[in-house]
């Protein structure tokens, strides 16, 4: 069996102040806003795909660092075998978030060209 990704999940954009891109986003754009975490993070759903607003964090730098995550069911598994194919390292698996019904993994590759790709995993509770 090849592991794959599905859906894209979530997308991370890097902006210079969160509430001038969130009023871009919400009010011009029309999507619709879900909640904020902190004052640099907000979050959107564009159809089915959540739009993550966020000022630079570590490396990152306004307009170039945006990142896809990729859904994924076995988190642990597909990283190894990306990695394996020839993914670049960038951070293994580890647990983001807990949240009410799930929890919530991430992990995050880098693409030929040293673009970060992420995963996650929402992992059901028992």
């Amino acid at each position: 069996m090849t592991t794959h990704v599905s859906t894209i999940k979530q997308i991370a954009i890097t902006v210079s102040d969160v509430e001038k891109a969130l009023s871009f986003y919400r009010d011009i754009l029309g999507l619709e806003f879900l909640f904020n975490a902190g004052p640099n993070l907000a979050f959107l759903n564009a159809d089915g795909v959540r739009i993550m607003l966020s000022t630079p964090q570590g490396a990152g730098a306004v307009g170039a660092n945006s990142i896809l995550y990729f859904n994924t069911k076995d988190i642990e598994t597909a990283y190894k075998e990306f990695v394996e194919k020839g993914a670049k390292v960038e951070r293994e698996p580890q647990l983001a978030a807990n949240m009410p019904d799930h929890d919530l993994w991430t992990g995050f590759l880098r693409d030929p060209d040293d673009n970060l790709v992420g995963l996650m995993e929402e992992k059901k509770h028992n």
